[in-house]
């Protein structure tokens, strides 16, 4: 991690800030993008000398564009893009409104769709650099209704990002592109998501946002392109999709 260029949007509060204290304790240089500006800059406080905030909103391909040239600016090349940003939502699939699902593409996947086409010439004209996309299990997993338009969102990151690794993998060889799909974390995005929530921090199981750092942390260090945060992840993945009706019947109780 030492003295690599790492940008991490939604790096405010939670899994973002996270990886941004421990990739700065690391070594790493971490430019850091959210909307709360004092958040943010205790955040880099937090993360090293070097540490740079740039307040941004990640749902304007014009601040996302900036937030790109501003690391640039300060670092000459950025070596990893994290596309952590994102937003919950509770609602019912037979309640959701356009605005519902507009607003979930909007924060979950276009704001990821900026990010790698802001970073991505400066990564082809190194032919290196990686972009790890954070998903969701229930971008895997379907099966909570409540957070169906979420779920959705998360379905169409996960296939923008396999469409970018194809894209690339024939001229750009050494540009990885990675998913990251964690399970129910403690944070607040449970509170903060639209139409109310469960507080996250209460659900079993639920894992730290530490956790799910090291896990960041450790894809950037050794290099893959489908990560969970827990083995059992992808087991109850593959569950899924081998009998769905089974894994149904068994009810079994997992992240949102």
């Amino acid at each position: 991690m030492k003295d690599k260029i790492v940008v991490i949007t939604g790096a405010s509060a939670g899994i973002g800030a996270a990886i941004a204290r421990k990739a700065g304790a690391e070594g790493a240089c971490v430019v850091l993008a959210a909307r709360r500006q004092k958040e943010l800059s205790e955040v880099a406080t937090a993360s090293g000398p070097d540490a740079l905030a740039v307040v941004t909103d990640v749902t304007v391909r014009s601040d996302v564009e900036s937030l790109a040239q501003k690391a640039l600016d300060r670092f000459g090349r950025v070596d990893v893009w994290i596309n952590n940003a994102g937003r919950g939502i509770t609602r019912a699939p037979s309640q959701i409104t356009d605005d519902d699902l507009d607003l979930m593409m909007r924060d979950n996947v276009k704001s990821a769709l900026y990010g790698m086409q802001a970073i991505l010439p400066h990564f082809k004209e190194r032919n290196a650099g990686q972009i790890i996309n954070v998903s969701s299990m229930l971008g895997r997993i379907p099966y909570f209704a409540a957070r169906t338009a979420y779920s959705a969102s998360k379905h169409a990151l996960n296939a923008l990002t396999a469409g970018l690794r194809a894209e690339l993998r024939p001229m750009y060889p050494g540009i990885i592109v990675t998913t990251v799909s964690p399970g129910i974390v403690a944070t607040d995005f449970g509170l903060n998501a639209v139409h109310g929530g469960v507080d996250s921090r209460s659900l079993p199981g639920a894992q730290s946002v530490d956790e799910v750092a090291d896990v960041v942390i450790d894809v950037i260090r050794n290099p893959r392109i489908d990560v969970y945060t827990r083995p059992v992840y992808a087991d109850n993945v593959r569950r899924y999709y081998e009998d769905m009706d089974a894994f149904e019947r068994a009810s079994f109780v997992g992240p949102k």
